[in-house]
């Protein structure tokens, strides 16, 4: 597949198009409705039993919740060819109002603000077929090497009503979790959290999820499984690492999987102590390629480095570590710990994580090697469409959120100009917003705040718009007059140039400027660290 379009086939795009026209469905998936804004997720046990032979789920979802104010009317998210078989509260069924993927349960016991009540919902059906998992989501029904059936789930984007009912809505994320897994005899199921009891009569795998927890990341992953793992001495203390694939793909597995506790030396060094000590940290093996569910990261990417034995970056660099293992994991910082609320803000997942690529180089094989890499990922960008997209519609921006946005926080660290600042400013993101869901509005104020400098524009440049900063100059004796284009109103970002193997600093703007500088005025280069575009003009 050719570089360019390799974007485009990493974790969650779907790309929309341009000029979309949205429906009263994308309404109600994508906004905080009124049927949605009374209630406070506080707790789910999704019980539910698998049927890979007729590719059949059954189950139940409680639903507790905290009342914010008075309302008769809950949202809960369920999308055909799933049914709602019933809902009750206090053992009493409930009127159910169907509107497409949006259900709307008729209440009749009175909801009094600051009371804890619960629903219990229960449905079946032949949930959707993921047919280029976890791309356009659903279940994955598979088959191993030895013919024993192989299941896992993925939805990011199309939402895990796809496969359970639940309040479908990434601003509120359920406090705590309980996941009860039916799976065909002699087979394991591995979900989210830690493995609290398997009921061996029924082969049922019970699975709590102490931490908060966004819709997506709820996985089931069904195989014959075998497991290995390792204590991991962290910031926090003693972390589980565990690691759980195919049974013939243990002994590579052993090998190849040495990359995690060097992801988290390298990730807790830069953003913090791992997000979910209690819920430990687990490595699954599916039949796609791979995706970032909370204490669960699902792995497919054949123990390669690379991506699929790809280097993304073009430069080497990329073959020093396996993609899906460094990238997915990063996840956990950025998706899981700080998740956006509004999936238009799904940069706050991708650019971060993206740029985790080039900070586990950095780690291990130095500043200028990151560089390379990350450099060398603009060779991706498309500048088709905004990175940020139409809010309360369920809808992302362009797949540029992955390495426009890497980019964009490359050039931010140059702004920067302190590395231990950057990452206290990164460390500081994750212990601000610890286990919430945010908008790009806080993300951005926090980053100006803390490095001290107003980046507004910045972001307004790089993910509201498709243009890349053109730095245009002149050269006349030992006299360089410059300015920008292609910009913002009021975008001034500062810029480090090179003349004669020595540093110089100008901050250009719309408006011509002038200034004397020293050495060959015909060396003058770009610092290739920020993203923008050059062109020297008579």
């Amino acid at each position: 597949m050719k570089k360019k379009m390799l974007a485009f086939i990493l974790m969650g795009i779907t790309s929309a198009a341009i000029g979309q026209e949205f429906t009263e469905q994308d309404t109600l998936r994508g906004s905080i409705t009124p049927e949605r804004e009374w209630w406070d997720l506080n707790y789910y046990h999704l019980d539910v039993a698998v049927d890979p032979d007729k590719k059949f789920i059954s189950g139940s979802n409680t639903i507790r919740y905290k009342v914010l104010k008075k309302n008769q009317v809950m949202q809960v998210d369920l999308q055909p060819p799933l049914t709602i078989e019933k809902v009750t509260q206090d053992g009493k069924n409930l009127k159910v109002v169907d509107n497409g993927n949006a259900h709307f349960v008729q209440l009749e016991k009175k909801q009094k603000k600051g009371d804890f009540n619960e629903i219990k919902v229960y449905y079946s059906g032949h949930p959707k077929e993921a047919i280029r998992a976890p791309w356009d989501g659903g279940f994955s029904w598979k088959k191993d090497t030895n013919g024993k059936d192989f299941v896992a789930t993925s939805n990011q984007g199309l939402g895990a009503s796809v496969w359970w009912p639940n309040k479908d809505h990434m601003y509120d994320e359920v406090d705590s979790m309980l996941i009860s897994v039916k799976s065909p005899k002699g087979l394991m199921d591995i979900s989210n959290g830690r493995l609290r009891k398997v009921d061996k009569d029924t082969n049922t795998y019970h699975w709590f999820v102490a931490n908060p927890i966004n819709n997506y990341g709820v996985n089931i992953n069904i195989g014959d499984y075998v497991h290995f793992g390792e204590k991991y001495d962290g910031e926090k203390g003693t972390l589980d690492m565990d690691y759980y694939v195919l049974r013939d793909n243990l002994e590579k597995a052993k090998e190849h999987f040495k990359d995690a506790p060097k992801m988290m030396k390298a990730f807790e060094h830069w953003f913090g102590p791992y997000p979910f000590y209690e819920d430990s940290f687990k490595l699954v093996e599916v039949p796609y390629l791979g995706m970032e569910h909370q204490s669960s990261v699902t792995y497919g990417n054949q123990f390669m480095k690379g991506y699929l034995g790809r280097d993304l970056s073009g430069t080497g660099w990329g073959l020093k570590f396996d993609f899906i293992i460094i990238h997915e994991a990063g996840h956990e910082w950025f998706a899981n710990n700080i998740t956006y609320k509004d999936i238009a803000d799904m940069w706050i997942h991708e650019s971060f994580t993206a740029y985790s690529e080039n900070i586990f180089i950095d780690y291990y094989f130095g500043k200028e090697a990151s560089a390379d890499y990350v450099v060398g990922t603009r060779a991706n960008i498309k500048n088709d469409k905004p990175i940020i997209g139409p809010y309360n519609v369920n809808t992302e921006g362009s797949g540029d959120m992955y390495y426009k946005g890497a980019n964009m926080l490359h050039t931010i660290r140059q702004l920067v100009g302190d590395d231990e600042k950057w990452r206290q400013i990164l460390r500081g993101l994750n212990s601000e917003f610890y286990h919430q869901t945010v908008t790009t509005k806080q993300i951005e104020g926090y980053i100006s705040k803390k490095s001290g400098m107003d980046l507004s524009k910045v972001f307004d440049q790089y993910l509201r718009t498709t243009n890349i900063p053109l730095f245009e100059y002149k050269i006349d004796g030992n006299q360089v007059t410059y300015r920008y284009k292609n910009i913002v109103e009021g975008f001034a970002m500062p810029l480090k140039i090179v003349i004669d193997g020595e540093p110089h600093f100008l901050t250009p703007t719309a408006e011509w400027k002038s200034q004397e500088l020293s050495g060959d005025l015909s060396t003058l280069e770009l610092d290739r660290n920020y993203y923008l575009d050059h062109k020297q003009v008579k």
